[in-house]
Parts: C-alpha cells; structure tokens; sequence
C-alpha cells in the first residue's frame, strides 16, 4: 500500500532524505522512529504530496503518487503534528465543511459526520465549538476529518501529542481497529514505549537514512545476539540468581529496580535451551510464578539498533 524507493529531499545545500525506501502491506501499522532531525516528517510531506523529492519513486495503493498526484491523494489520509482548526465552528460544523470539501454525497454527509465523531468518541462535543476543545480533543477531531474520505492508507504524525492517559488508549484501539479493516498505517511518535503495543513492523531512520525496516519480530532476530528470560518467583530470589549465574549459557541475572522480577540474559536463541532450565529450576524446587521471553519494547530496540548502525 506504501511502496518508496530510493527517496531524496533536499534543502538547498542539506539532505534531509537520502536514498531512502520502505515497503509497507495492507493491514501493517508501522512506526517511524528516529531522533529529531532524522527526516521522518520530510519522507511523510514528500509521501503525502506537501513537499516536492529531488527524486525517488512513491506509490499509493499502487498509483504513482509523482505521476497522478491527485489520485494518490484520494486513497491517504494525513493527520499532521499541531494540525489547525476552525475555533469559531462547531465540532460537526468543522468536519461538514471538510465532508463537503472531500465531495461526500450530500445524502450520505450527516451520517459520515456522526460515524466519525463517534469513533473518536466526539459525539457528546458536537455541539461545543472547536476552539473550546483541549488539545487532545482537537488532535482527536483532526483524526476524524482525517477519516472522512474512507482513505486506504494513513500517516499520522505525532498522533498521540498532547492525549491524556484514557485517549492515548482509544487512539490504540481506533490504530488497532483501522489496521484490522486492512488500512496501511504509517505513524510516527516519540512515544515508543506505547508504539510497542499496537505497531506490527518498525521503520528506523538515522541522520535521513532507514537504518532498517522490518516486523518487530524480524528486527529483533535480527539486533539480539541472546534471549532475554523475565522471571519471578515466590521467594528465595537471590538463591536463583547464584544458581543461575553458575550455569553455562547464562550470561547475567539482575534484579529490577523493585526486586521484583529477576532479568536472565541468555548466550543463544534456542527454544530448547529455555525448556531445558524451567524444568531444571523446578526440579530445584524453585517455585515459579512467572517465566517467559522478555519483549524489548521499541524504545530499547531503537537505542540498540541506532548504537550499532551509526558507530
């Protein structure tokens, strides 16, 4: 549904973008991330047709977005950071106009309008005016103008910027049930932490270059060189921690900050080399309330990749 090839963006004498290309299916929700001035917002303006690539290939929904913009155009939707509103206009009286501007059919406008209002959960807003709205609602309304036109693939940049705690978890269910209807996403955030929870690929990028692209699966494969066990137990912890240590293949065993959880680092990857110490740990009388891989969230993945990719 995205499909970027060999990207580049200048300004004047600087490369925001160089050489850049990502692959993203129908149904895939990936996260862009990068630090500040890696060119993530400068490859979603040259993909959603705001800012002209010095050269490079970008397809939507399989339309050349160079060659037929505005037909590209009609299958993305673009939601950017600090994205304006019209403060003097009611909730539904903003997304009307927008309803109107997208060419919805006249017949089917009212419906579209309260449909999207309900997803952002808007609807009891719809009659306060735009202006009066906290900036997570108006994030929340700009996701809704975004949606009108039914659009196939979707950038998001800095969705989650200024939601407090219970919109930052509709916005996941809202990125979960898009993705679900076989909607390509592409969302950036410095949030990464809560990336981790609905995302299904990652796209890294560092100094305008992808640094890697992948599902977060393969991606970690790819950076780890061990298994990472998170363990917990009813009691003698620290006695399990020296067991360990005196083990072949393990590397460390540390306690986390409320020495709750005990954190093995493992030499290798085999399946088998886990099944063997649960039952050797039972076996010692261990008693195990927990046992299992450790997920790196995206927020470690990135520190790991960039650190080896950029020394």
């Amino acid at each position: 549904m995205i499909q970027v090839s060999d990207l580049r963006v200048d300004y004047d004498d600087f490369c925001a973008v160089r050489e850049l290309s990502i692959n993203i299916g129908a149904g895939e929700v990936c996260g862009l991330i990068g630090p500040n001035g890696a060119g993530k917002t400068s490859t979603m303006r040259a993909i959603v047709g705001l800012l002209e690539p010095t050269y490079g290939t970008i397809r939507i929904a399989g339309i050349d977005a160079r060659e037929h913009p505005e037909a590209a155009q009609l299958a993305l939707g673009f939601m950017p950071d600090f994205a304006p509103v019209y403060e003097d206009l009611k909730c539904w009286e903003f997304l009307d106009i927008f309803a109107a501007a997208y060419k919805i059919p006249k017949s089917i406008r009212k419906q579209r309008v309260e449909q999207e209002l309900e997803r952002v959960s808007l609807t009891e807003k719809r009659n306060v005016p735009a202006g009066a709205l906290s900036r997570g609602m108006r994030q929340r309304l700009t996701l809704a103008k975004t949606l009108l036109p039914d659009p196939k693939v979707l950038l998001l940049d800095e969705p989650a910027s200024g939601l407090d705690p219970n919109a930052r978890i509709e916005l996941k269910q809202i990125i979960r049930s898009l993705a679900s209807e076989g909607r390509t996403v592409l969302i950036s955030s410095h949030i990464l932490s809560e990336m981790s929870e609905f995302c299904t690929s990652v796209a890294i990028m560092e100094r305008g270059r992808m640094i890697v692209q992948g599902s977060i699966a393969e991606v970690q494969a790819k950076y780890n060189t061990g298994t990472e066990l998170q363990i917990r137990l009813l009691d003698r912890a620290e006695e399990l921690r020296d067991w360990l240590l005196q083990r072949e293949g393990v590397r460390s065993a540390e306690f986390d900050e409320s020495a709750d959880h005990l954190f093995v680092k493992l030499i290798g990857k085999e399946e088998a080399m886990m099944a063997n110490l649960l039952a050797d740990m039972c076996r010692a009388d261990f008693q195990i309330i927990s046992f299992a891989p450790r997920r790196e969230g995206l927020e470690e993945l990135f520190l790991k990749v960039g650190a080896k990719e950029v020394s």
